[in-house]
C-alpha cells in the first residue's frame, strides 16, 4: 500500500491535490481512492479552503481504477469500490474544484475531469473511455455527463469506440474549457483557483449550486427555480449607496 497516495498544498484559500502514484499513472487503488475522498470532504468543510485544484503527478492525471488490484482481490469491482464514489463525491462539494489535467485522462480518470466545475487541459493531455474495451459499466457518471455536454451522437462515437480524444480536440468539444502548454498547466490551474478564491466562499458555492441544480432540470422548469432562488436571496442583500 502506498504510504502517501496524494500530496496536499495548501496556499493563499487554495487546495492542490495531486494523485501521487505516478508509477502506476495515478491508478486508483484502494488507498488512493479512499484518501482522495476524505481528502475532498475534509477541504470542502475547512472555511480557509475557497477553492480546489485536483491534479496528478508525473505523466499521467489518472488512469482510472487499478485494474491490477481490482483482479488480485477475488472480489467483484461493485464490492471493490461501491463505498468511494469519487463522482459523486466531487459534484456534492460545495466548493469550487479545477481538474488540471496534466496527462492521460483514461475511464474513471476521465469520469473524475468531467464531474470537476472546471477542465483545464495541458496541450498534451489527452482522455478515453474504455469501459467498452474492458467489460465494464460507467459508474461514475461518465455516460451521463459526456452526452449532456457534446450530445449522445458524439458522446456514444467517443465511448463505444474508446479512441483518444486530445486537450484540443476536448476543448473544441466543450467538455475542456482551455488548453495551455505543459508548463503553464500548475500556474493557470492555480490563477483560475485564485480568481475564485477572492470572492466569498458562501455566495460563490450558491451561483454553483444555482447552475449544477438548474442544469439538471428541464429548461422552463430551471429558469423557474433561478426566479424563485433569486427572489429568495436578492431580497435579503442590500447594495451600498453610490456616491
Amino acid at each position: 500500500m502506498d504510504e502517501a497516495p496524494l500530496l496536499i498544498e495548501l496556499a493563499d484559500g487554495v487546495a492542490t491535490l495531486a494523485l501521487d502514484r505516478p508509477a502506476a499513472l495515478n491508478a486508483l487503488n484502494r488507498a488512493l481512492r479512499a484518501t482522495l475522498v476524505d481528502s475532498l470532504l475534509e477541504m470542502d468543510a475547512r472555511p480557509d479552503i475557497r477553492a480546489i485544484v485536483l491534479t496528478g503527478r508525473g505523466r499521467a492525471f489518472c488512469a482510472g481504477l487499478d485494474v491490477k488490484e481490482l483482479g488480485q482481490s477475488g472480489n467483484n469491482v461493485t464490492d471493490n469500490i461501491g463505498d468511494r464514489d469519487i463522482g459523486a463525491t466531487v459534484t456534492a462539494l460545495k466548493t469550487p474544484i479545477i481538474a488540471a489535467v496534466n496527462g492521460l485522462a483514461v475511464t474513471g480518470g476521465f469520469e473524475i475531469a468531467l464531474s470537476c466545475d472546471i477542465v483545464l487541459a495541458a496541450r498534451s493531455a489527452w482522455f478515453q473511455d474504455t469501459h467498452a474495451k474492458i467489460g465494464l459499466l460507467p459508474g461514475w457518471g461518465l455516460s451521463q455527463r459526456l452526452p449532456r455536454v457534446i450530445g449522445p451522437y458524439r458522446a456514444k462515437e467517443i465511448s463505444l469506440s474508446a479512441r483518444k480524444v486530445t486537450a484540443d480536440e476536448a476543448a473544441q468539444l466543450g467538455f475542456v474549457s482551455r488548453v495551455v502548454s505543459d508548463d503553464e498547466l500548475p500556474g493557470e490551474a492555480r490563477a483560475v483557483a485564485m480568481a475564485i478564491a477572492q470572492w466569498p466562499a458562501e455566495h460563490v458555492a450558491r451561483i454553483k449550486s444555482l447552475i449544477d441544480r438548474g442544469y439538471a432540470m428541464p429548461f422552463g422548469e430551471a429558469l423557474r427555480f433561478e426566479a424563485e432562488e433569486a427572489r429568495k436571496r436578492n431580497a435579503k442583500v442590500t447594495l451600498p449607496a453610490r456616491a
